[in-house]
This record gives structure tokens, sequence and C-alpha cells, in this order.
């Protein structure tokens, strides 16, 4: 399905993104070497002889002539949990490259920035009962590893539950999301294996893959035709030197993708996976939960078998307000992963308050707890986030990512009003995520939005305004009334088909 923005900037944005990071780079170096070499200090110390330096030059000197500049925007603490509302500990103002100190205060703002998209990571009142008589009967931790006295049988019945929930024969779970991905693709690739990944996974893929010593090819960010070009071309020509066919063959997507709020392609391309005899990887850290009318994720969403999905991967940290992630495919393949994971042998395995929280969590959305609040979460979390979609789309923002879908990044292009709208947002009692170099390329520095079904539709009215604030306040209109026309006009026509 079209997404609803571009990642391409107007040309003067471009010019002035560029102008502006030329600016910091020459009075930085400047800095640099009237600090080095007329009035000395720590620049001019050399290393300690025999010792490598700690950090690289340019990293070096982008921590301390960009970073330290706007620091203040990122990594900011929160003191209470992560619902519709939370409150933002105050710190004092950046003042060069002191760290920035906590002045006890605290600032109530709307969360438009947590992974919370069904509410569950607050109090609820079916899930945190629960929680609590676990906490009480089985204590704070496992304190030991699954294979090792670490299993209990909540663990047992929630990958039970896991597995029912996907359509898949098992499960087995981890105690941490980005090592259900670093630590389990190693083990389903090594030599001999190709692995064919999008361009834009998330880091915990690429991390995985880098350890699986496996031969990597990346195609174009979901993009169907380039993945059946790069399969065609990998197959013709075999593995390297030898020519010999590939042992394994592995597409690694995800469901949702974090930075850019766009859906898999899923059908092109578990189609592509069958043409070739290829297995298929679908991390569905973002869309479990979220996606699907029974919250069974993407392959819900867009009507795919979850048979023809050869390994599903997800977390417990988005939509059911927990920690920790799952492997669900085959009986093989799991018993496999049981006997060979460190994560699974060797890492503690998830506390049982935080297991008997995705189960209470399962319980509710799929009814089990004699009520349609479940449900109901899903629909209204769908609904605001294509309400609030639409409603940017009708500001002037260029917003990223398909309908339905929770995560909605805002192009801002030019890094430099990163720090301003961070700091004016905040102000507001808007707590939002700001995302920029190194984290994106250079021009495509970005807001992102995660909506979550807590919210209230006077929650998101009240963003709203804020927002149309911004749009003028920061020159951010970059798209035309005829463009968002044409793409509210198409989710519509496509809600008629639906319906009907």
């Amino acid at each position: 399905m079209a997404g609803t923005g571009t990642l391409t900037p107007p040309l003067f944005v471009a010019m002035a993104s560029y102008a502006s990071w030329l600016v910091l780079f020459l009075f930085g170096h400047m800095r640099d070497f009237y600090r080095k070499k007329i009035w000395g200090g720590r620049a001019a110390k050399k290393d300690k002889e025999g010792y490598a330096a700690i950090r690289q030059d340019y990293e070096d000197f982008y921590t301390r002539r960009m970073y330290y500049r706007i620091h203040d925007t990122f990594n900011r603490p929160i003191c209470s949990a992560p619902d519709s509302w939370i409150d933002v500990m105050e710190r004092t103002p950046v003042d060069g490259q002191k760290p920035l100190q906590l002045t006890g205060g605290s600032q109530r703002c709307l969360n438009l920035g947590s992974y919370n998209y069904l509410g569950f990571a607050a109090q609820d009142p079916y899930c945190t009962p629960r929680v609590e008589g676990v906490l009480d009967q089985l204590g704070w931790a496992s304190a030991a590893p699954r294979s090792d006295g670490g299993t209990t049988p909540r663990h047992a019945e929630l990958e039970r539950l896991v597995a029912e929930f996907l359509g898949k024969e098992a499960a087995i779970t981890c105690g941490m999301g980005f090592a259900t991905n670093s630590a389990f693709i190693p083990l389903l690739a090594g030599k001999g294996t190709l692995i064919v990944s999008d361009a834009l996974n998330h880091a915990s893929i690429v991390a995985g893959v880098r350890g699986a010593g496996a031969r990597v090819k990346v195609f174009d960010h979901n993009d169907p035709a380039h993945l059946e070009a790069v399969l065609r071309t990998a197959i013709a020509e075999g593995q390297p030197r030898t020519s010999r066919p590939w042992k394994k063959i592995i597409v690694i997507i995800e469901g949702i993708y974090s930075m850019e709020g766009e859906l898999a392609r899923l059908p092109e391309i578990v189609a592509i996976k069958k043409k070739y005899k290829a297995y298929l990887y679908l991390d569905e850290a973002h869309s479990v939960g979220a996606l699907g009318a029974g919250g069974r994720g993407v392959c819900e969403q867009l009507g795919v078998d979850t048979a023809d999905v050869d390994v599903m991967m997800g977390t417990f940290t988005k939509s059911f307000g927990s920690c920790g992630g799952y492997i669900a495919g085959s009986a093989e393949l799991v018993q496999y992963l049981r006997c060979q994971c460190p994560a699974h042998l060797y890492a503690s395995a998830m506390s049982p308050p935080a297991v008997e929280m995705v189960i209470s969590a399962l319980h509710v959305i799929q009814g089990a707890d004699g009520s349609t609040r479940g449900q109901d979460k899903i629909m209204q979390l769908r609904d605001n986030a294509n309400y609030f979609r639409r409603r940017l789309l009708e500001l002037g923002y260029n917003v990223l990512g398909d309908w339905d879908s929770p995560v909605m990044p805002i192009m801002l292009f030019n890094p430099a009003k990163l720090p301003g709208i961070s700091r004016y947002m905040l102000h507001r009692g808007i707590a939002i995520v700001v995302v920029g170099f190194p984290a994106t390329p250079l021009l495509t520095a970005r807001m992102r939005v995660c909506i979550s079904a807590s919210h209230s539709r006077q929650d998101l009215d009240y963003a709203l305004e804020v927002f149309a604030d911004v749009v003028q306040r920061c020159h951010l209109k970059y798209c035309d009334e005829s463009t968002a026309a044409r793409h509210i006009k198409a989710f519509q026509a496509r809600q008629l088909l639906v319906q009907a």
C-alpha cells in the first residue's frame, strides 16, 4: 500500500540544511584550533602514551561540537507510568559540555513518544492484579537462565499462548527484545547461507546478521521488485569463489518499520520467497498487537497466512506493556533454538511478573477476560492513528508511513529545527521524539509520533492544536492541499471497499 509521505526535501530546504551543518563544522574546527594552539587546555594534551584514544577524532568532534548543543532534547527521563500522560523530569539547561542535572521538579506532558500502543503499560483492571499475584507467588525475578532453573509454569504457558495466537506450532521467549534478533539470527544462518535484508532493518537485525557469519545482500527498502532482482542474481551466481549453490537463503523484513511507519509489502514478498525457495524471517516488534482485527499483526492485516512466514519474531515491549521477545515457528525450529541459543541457555529468564503481564494482555486481546476491551482497544488504536494522520496531512505535514500504522514520522529535513521544535513541544506539554543524524541520513531529520489506544480524542485534539502552531512557526508545511486530499480520498475509498 502506498505511503503518505516522502523522504525527498525541497531544494531550498536541502541547501539550507547543508549550510547549517557547514557553519557548525567550520566554527567547531576553528574553536578547536584556538583551544589547541593558542589557549592550550585539555585539547592540547596528548593521549596517554601507549593507549589508543577511547573515541575516534570525528566521533569526538561530533559529540563535543554538535551533539552537546542539543543533548537536552534526547534521553529525557520520566517519573511515571508511560500512560497517555506522563511526568517528564526537569533538568538544568544546556551549559557547554556539562552533564544535565535533575532539578527535582517534573512537568506533566501528553505522551506521544512511547510504544504503549494498546495502553497496557499503565494500570489495568485485569492485568495489574494478576501481575501482583504472580509477584507474591514467584517473586521479582527468575534469577536463573531458562535452561537452569529459570523456567516456571507461567513461562511455558506464555509460549503456548504465543504460538496459538500466531497460528504456529511452538514459540520460545527471550528476556530482551533486542537480543531476540541479535542472539537468534546467528543460529539460523552461517557459512554457505545468504541473508537478504531490507535496507532499513532495525539495528538489532543488523547486529544479528553481522554475528551470523553468512553472506549478506541488501535490497531497497520495502521494494519487492528489487528483492526479486537480488535473489535472481544471487542464485544465478552462487557462492563467491566456488559458485556452489547457496545452502540456504533467508529474507529478513519488518512488519512496521519503526523509523518510517510503513507496513511491509508482505503479500508480494511472500510470493517472491516461495518462487525462489527462500525462508522468510518477519520482525513484528511494532506490528503484533497493533495491527489486524484481532491484533495478530501484519499477516492478519494484509491477509497473509502465517504458515507462509517461516520465522515470526516479535517483542512484548510495545503492545503488551512488558519486556522481552519471542520467536515462533515450527516445533523443530523452536527445539533447535532451545538447545543452541545463548540467550536461552545462559541469560536470565523473563521475570515472572513480566511473563504474567504478557499472558494477561493476551487474555484481554482475545476476550478471555470475558469482555470486549481487547477488541475495543485495537479499534481505538486504529481510529486514533488514522484520525491523527489525516489531521496532520490537512495541516500540511509530510507524514511518512501507511494508514492504520500507529507510528508516524513527521519530516523536518533540516536538523537545525530539531532542538527548537523539541523544546517548544516540551514547553507546550507535549512529549515528542526527535531523530536526526547519525541515526538518520543528514537530510532526513524527523520527529516521530506514536499513537496509543489510551489517547482520548480530547488528547489528540490538544496535540493537534500545538502541531498547528508549530507548522507555522517552524515552516514545516511540506505537503500541499491537493496531495493531502489525494491521500485522504484514497484512504476513504479503501475504507468503503473494506466495509463492502
